[in-house]
């Protein structure tokens, strides 16, 4: 796709829907972004390139817009292969053409690029530093850990353009989601699962990037994955406010199951019935079918979290410690967790999980612990309906 963003400001990225899964893990049903543009001026940056299976359609994509003419820089704010991969061609293609990065980056590439000669072609950049194209100028940030330690993203000063890197992205193609802020259904949605599972782990270093960016006036957001935004921007700051400093987003819990014979989830399924009974908004899902990534998404979401688990081999049923761990990995935090485990004679479930989320960090455990034995029965709803006071409360 060729786009035009300002008179001197093109889109040259593109999109893939022929991998179902990104960084082959995460569900990815609408295809995927991978955002590259063009700033032409007396000098022409290229800034970012694709993912290898784009290589052609963007090698077109360029060529179409440098209309002819050499470009002078390549800006890479982020060496993750999805958008690096097409650096040795580059080099190869434009021999006046020079490499703009952290040195992190540049220390980094042979890793990547074994043999690639980087002499006498390369700028290291450092916080602070600024590139001038001619009327246009890009302001270097430091971005280390959102979410690689070689990131940084760049401010045209111009036309007050921020060049995000990962940062502000989301999962989806731009032909299919809509490529700016007017074209895009539900930025929220995909943004979200795309933050918490992608960039999550690091909100310290995005709220650091959040501090620094603040003293400039920011009109356009260019991410390398998802829609350009545009308009009141406000709203994505809010958010990414939010999701980096692990506060909550919305009200209500998300009761999440992971059962081997079905008895478990009647379980998790009578107990989000109560909830909302009792007018709280609930989300739900079955770690054995739905993607563990929306689960982590609706987990950093709401403050409470009610996981029902089957024991297991004097453990955790696996789908349950399968998602338990994605929170650890992500850093999940200052929530509260209510519990309910299954055991046909020995139940462990309880234990394992009070023992996980006992080691993050701010979280509270809810009373009481619900043990089921087997099938779900009447018996069992007045240990649920005491869980239900204690979330209510």
């Amino acid at each position: 796709m060729v786009r035009k963003i300002s008179d001197s400001i093109v889109y040259i990225g593109t999109d893939d829907y022929s991998d179902p899964k990104f960084e082959n893990q995460y569900e990815i049903p609408d295809g995927m972004a991978y955002n590259s543009y063009l700033i032409k001026d007396n000098k022409t940056a290229i800034l970012d390139s694709c993912d290898i299976r784009t290589a052609e359609a963007w090698r077109e994509n360029l060529v179409t817009a440098l209309e002819g003419s050499e470009p002078d820089y390549f800006i890479l704010h982020h060496l993750e292969p999805d958008h690096s991969s097409q650096l040795s061609w580059l080099l190869e293609t434009y021999p006046s053409l020079t490499l703009v990065a952290t040195s992190k980056a540049l220390q980094m590439i042979p890793q990547f690029f074994p043999g690639i000669i980087l002499e006498g072609r390369t700028l290291a950049v450092k916080e602070g530093d600024v590139l001038e194209l001619g009327a246009h100028k890009l302001k270097f940030y430091m971005a280390p850990m959102v979410h690689w330690p070689e990131v940084m993203v760049s401010y045209e000063m111009a036309e007050k353009i921020l060049f995000s890197a990962d940062a502000f992205g989301k999962f989806g193609g731009l032909e299919h989601c809509g490529f700016d802020s007017k074209e895009e259904k539900d930025w929220a949605c995909e943004a979200r699962r795309y933050y918490f599972n992608i960039v999550g782990k690091y909100g310290v270093p995005v709220q650091t990037l959040l501090k620094k960016l603040g003293s400039e006036d920011i009109k356009t957001i260019c991410p390398l994955h998802g829609p350009v935004l545009t308009g009141e921007l406000s709203e994505y700051f809010r958010l990414y406010n939010i999701w980096s400093s692990y506060e909550v987003e919305s009200d209500g819990v998300f009761v999440a199951c992971a059962s081997i014979h079905g008895n478990t989830l009647k379980a998790a399924e009578s107990f989000a019935k109560m909830l909302r009974e009792r007018g709280v908004k609930v989300a739900f899902s079955d770690l054995t079918r739905d993607d563990q990534a929306e689960a982590v998404e609706d987990a950093f979401r709401y403050r409470t979290l009610v996981l029902a688990a089957s024991s297991y081999d004097a453990g955790l049923f696996p789908p349950a410690a399968e998602f338990i761990s994605h929170l650890q990995d992500k850093n999940w935090q200052n929530r509260r967790v209510g519990l309910i485990e299954n055991g046909s004679w020995a139940p462990s479930a309880g234990r394992v999980m009070r023992e996980k989320f006992a080691a993050m960090k701010d979280i509270t455990l809810l009373e009481p612990l619900v043990s089921i034995r087997s099938a779900f029965k009447e018996t069992d709803i007045p240990a649920l309906t005491a869980l239900a006071d204690a979330v209510c409360n």
